[in-house]
């Protein structure tokens, strides 16, 4: 018997198609069967959608799942949940775990735990060298065949440029971008602030924002030169967004994100040695901020990532230049930059649900954010008259470092569907995407 499902009387918002009106959503079997006004379907389950906002679901394409290794600060089952709550129903893990995923057994580990763990979608990143240690290339062939939609060392750059060259023409061939931290390791060197007065008032080792525009340089030239496609992970500076417009208009194969915290945030956050705040690339100056976001009204930034890094309380209760980087974000990342983006006019709703579903899927050539017929029916409903408080309990990661504890914000996700199955309604978890 077949699974349907009736979003009815929702404000539906499909940038893809550029449909901006009260709808209907019909689902069957976990793919979207039709989106039109009156539909009649008395053998489907209905959601009473009027008054909400119906989105394509958001896609996460650089988060920090922790899981294998560290999972006392956060796992599948866990991150998932808060992707879940956040109305996220896709989300890509970054290799830096214990073991590194650098091989198909860990790839294939982690698309088993998701079939039986996970609330959202998930597609594993491969890393660019064995180990992450930059010396040697992984079997990107192999990676991909089983499931790797890209390729990363995010937490650390590809810092040699041959490995980078050779990377990019080997996974050219795979159609499968590299995402780099684009950071020049000997100009980062012990930094852990924005060079600046305020690092060196409170007495900081700065990180220029050349370490960032440098690399992004390189990373540039060498895709232009191997026909590759480099993704720039985690953008802060104003002088990154300026080459990655240029090389956008010679044709070069650069695609870049910016995340939440560094569209909203500056450095003045780090006021008290606050490591809530200390993050890597560190928070910027006003004028990158205004940069970062003005790159992503006009599509320089291609799409928002949350850079989701759960670690726990004992950790960032060490002195600020030994804590570890990383703040959660995937619980709040919708409705902190609707609040600072939307509410205040810079960005209009379709385009911040563009940058944040459809824009970021196909950065990685993912199936997701579309509400198009015959797609999946990964659905976000969002109210817009409602509020997220920041609090610890409202949080589903197992981790709560962010510098936004207690922080009232505008709208709140009010159900997250995947594959036709709502997995969250209202404040709670209802089921697995895959049960």
């Amino acid at each position: 018997m077949s699974r349907k499902l009736l979003v009815a009387g929702a404000r539906v918002i499909d940038p893809a198609s550029g449909l901006d009106a009260v709808a209907d959503i019909l689902v069957e079997d976990g793919r979207i069967v039709r989106v039109a006004p009156g539909q009649k379907a008395p053998d489907a389950e209905r959601v009473d959608a009027a008054g909400l906002v119906a989105a394509p679901g958001l896609v996460d394409i650089h988060v920090h799942l922790r899981e294998p290794g560290r999972e006392d600060k956060e796992t599948i089952f866990s991150g998932t949940q808060a992707a879940a709550a956040g109305g996220f129903t896709s989300i890509c893990p970054m290799p830096n775990t214990n073991p590194i995923c650098d091989s198909s057994t860990v790839v294939n580990y982690l698309r088993a735990v998701t079939e039986r763990d996970g609330h959202v979608r998930v597609f594993p990143i491969a890393a660019v060298t064995r180990g992450q240690e930059g010396k040697e290339i992984t079997e990107f062939g192999d990676l991909a065949h089983f499931g790797a939609v890209a390729f990363s060392d995010d937490g650390r750059p590809v810092a040699n440029a041959e490995i980078m060259r050779r990377a990019l023409e080997y996974t050219a061939m795979l159609g499968r971008p590299i995402l780099n931290h684009a950071e020049i390791p000997e100009l980062v060197a012990d930094g852990v602030a924005h060079a600046g007065d305020r690092a060196a008032r409170m007495g900081l080792r700065g990180v220029p924002a050349a370490a960032e525009s440098a690399c992004v340089a390189r990373d540039i030239e060498l895709a232009a030169d191997t026909g590759g496609h480099v993704h720039i992970c985690h953008v802060s500076t104003e002088r990154a967004c300026e080459l990655i417009a240029d090389a956008k208009a010679r044709g070069v194969r650069v695609t870049a994100e910016a995340t939440p915290h560094h569209l909203v945030l500056t450095d003045e956050m780090i006021e008290g040695f606050n490591t809530f705040a200390r993050v890597a690339p560190p928070l910027r100056g006003e004028a990158d901020r205004a940069a970062l976001r003005e790159a992503l009204r006009s599509g320089v930034i291609d799409c928002v990532a949350t850079d989701h890094a759960p670690h726990t309380e004992i950790e960032k209760e060490l002195p600020f230049d030994q804590a570890p980087p990383g703040m959660i974000g995937l619980d709040f990342a919708f409705q902190l930059l609707y609040t600072e983006l939307v509410e205040t006019g810079f960005l209009p709703l379709p385009l911040l649900i563009d940058r944040m579903s459809r824009c970021a899927a196909r950065v990685l050539g993912l199936e997701g954010g579309t509400l198009r017929e015959g797609g999946p029916a990964d659905i976000v409903l969002l109210d817009l008259s409602g509020e997220t408080r920041i609090e610890r309990r409202s949080v589903f990661s197992k981790s709560f470092n962010t510098p936004l504890r207690g922080r009232v914000l505008r709208s709140r996700v009010a159900r997250t569907i995947v594959g036709g199955r709502t997995v969250f309604a209202d404040g709670k978890i209802v089921s697995k995407a895959f049960a």
